[in-house]
């Protein structure tokens, strides 16, 4: 059974930084397409990052853009979201999730095949 597990959230005052880990239970992960989404209280599930096969990374919110990063090491299955200078905004539960094959439409949460349970990140002001 594929598993993905987030960590690295926590309590943050405005303007640190945390780095996310997701790490899959997959000899095949080298070939999955991976995304970070978040959610927040009374929000929708939306989008952060994504990052293809190849290394290839977007990151799919202009509140992020300049501030985030998403990366991966394909040797231990893992796959990061750098946070940088956070705000409270970013308050969230962020969710890894993964496609085993390619996302046609990668803001669609029914594009992806296995999710992580998530990871809380909060930002204090």
């Amino acid at each position: 059974q594929v598993q993905l597990v987030e960590s690295g959230g926590g309590v943050v005052q405005a303007g640190d930084s945390l780095r996310l880990s997701c790490t899959a239970s997959a000899r095949a992960f080298n070939t999955w397409y991976m995304a970070w989404f978040r959610q927040a209280p009374g929000k929708e599930r939306g989008l952060v990052a994504t990052i293809g096969w190849n290394g290839v990374s977007t990151l799919h919110s202009d509140s992020v853009k300049d501030r985030f990063t998403i990366s991966r090491d394909n040797a231990k299955n893992t796959v990061y979201l750098q946070m940088n200078s956070l705000k409270p905004e970013d308050t969230a539960v962020y969710y890894c999730a993964a496609n085993s094959n390619a996302a046609r439409r990668p803001d669609r949460l029914w594009e992806y095949d296995y999710w992580g349970q998530g990871t809380q990140v909060t930002v204090s002001s």
